[in-house]
């Protein structure tokens, strides 16, 4: 970024910030604060262990400088100004996930497809953290970092004295870490006069079992019903590694009896009629694949971790840190919802040619000088592939 460039992005940062509705974190004078600075030069460096003891006094910190990024302590210090970690004494730490959407499985087709992949992890999420652990929807924080995914905070009493430990733990229970599959399945005692050896049925969990067991019921089941309604279901399930003909067919009859059904539901497995596990593995195996949540491990388990603040601007796209309640999560554009600056032109020189997709329009520049909507050319040239005016 030259310098004009950079003064010009700073100007812009800056009259937003002189407006802006910035989100505090809870007791936030005893948070430690970072900025990283626009700077005409290739290396940046971010001012860290810093401490604000009033809202108007970091007010007055965004508005003069404009930074780039803005970020603050996922922990709580009795002397969070201090210089030195060891200095600040450690009190608690919010309990934070990151989901990154440049780093989720598959290919991305596009910026626009990368955000709202993001999005159904952070949703998928969202379901560990309500059904799992019990967390309401008021406790349970979302904020989209204004870059590539989304965040969600929590900072009840129960989750701040958690160590990286105990988090980490967290983080492998919703990503399936270390899941055994072979667990779920059991044998459960019955009553009757037949011998102690034949005197048990062999169960796995039932829709309403909480955790991963009522999770694997629930897909197994909706899943293989929804194929056995397929006119062409015997084809598409024997195409199934180790699954032949005979084998698919009594897969349908089973997931098309309503009365079997019923009774997998409740996790009774000899409704199978002599289906093996090994072939239920097959469709487990995928289904927790799909159900796991892909979390950013280090963010949740650094408990002295600097988080990006909430109405801060993100200095790679120049969109909002946008804090969300759960209900305006999944109707949430952030291409549109998190670009605040105008329509009004700006004159750049692209430097090398750049598509983007941003309130409901798809931008194409090419090299050379062009006229672009405020909010596209900052974003261009906090991406670095353009200049201000020429």
């Amino acid at each position: 970024m030259d310098e004009r460039t950079r003064q010009f992005v700073v100007s812009a940062f800056q009259n937003y910030y002189s407006t802006a509705d910035i989100k505090l974190p809870p007791e936030f004078t005893s948070r430690e604060w970072g900025f990283i600075e626009f700077t005409s030069r290739q290396d940046t460096f971010m001012k860290r262990h810093r401490a604000f003891g009033s809202e108007g006094e970091l007010h007055d910190y965004l508005r003069g400088i404009g930074p780039a990024h803005a970020y603050y302590s996922v922990a709580y210090y009795k002397y969070p100004g201090a210089p030195k970690m060891k200095e600040k004494n450690w009190l608690k730490a919010d309990l934070i996930f990151d989901i990154d959407s440049d780093h989720l499985p598959g290919g991305i087709n596009s910026y626009a497809d990368m955000l709202e992949k993001g999005k159904k992890e952070t949703l998928k999420l969202l379901e560990f953290l309500m059904d799992d652990f019990g967390f309401r929807e008021e406790q349970v924080h979302a904020v989209f970092s204004g870059g590539r995914g989304y965040h969600f905070h929590i900072s009840e009493d129960s989750v701040l004295s958690l160590g990286s430990a105990e988090r980490r733990e967290i983080v492998d229970y919703v990503s399936s870490k270390g899941l055994n599959l072979e667990r779920i399945f059991s044998k459960k005692d019955i009553s009757g006069d037949a011998g102690a050896e034949s005197a048990k049925m062999s169960v796995f969990p039932s829709e309403d079992d909480g955790g991963w067991g009522g999770r694997i019921n629930r897909y197994l089941i909706s899943y293989l019903s929804s194929i056995a309604k397929d006119e062409n279901a015997v084809k598409i399930l024997s195409g199934f590694k180790g699954i032949g003909k005979t084998t698919a067919e009594k897969l349908v009859d089973t997931f098309q009896d309503e009365s079997r059904v019923a009774a997998l539901k409740k996790g009774k497995m000899d409704a199978l009629g002599g289906i093996k596990k090994d072939i239920l593995m097959t469709f487990i195996g995928q289904g927790v694949e799909q159900m796991a949540a892909c979390v950013d491990e280090p963010v949740t388990a650094d408990i002295k971790r600097l988080i990006r603040l909430p109405g801060s601007l993100h200095g790679k796209s120049g969109m909002k840190v946008t804090a969300l309640s759960i209900d305006e999560l999944e109707t949430f554009e952030p291409l549109n919802d998190a670009v605040v600056f105008s329509d009004k032109s700006v004159k750049i020189k692209v430097i090398k040619p750049f598509a983007v997709q941003m309130k409901g329009k798809d931008l194409m520049v090419e090299e050379g000088v062009q006229e672009v909507p405020e909010y596209a050319a900052i974003y261009l040239m906090c991406r670095g592939v353009a200049e201000y005016g020429r």
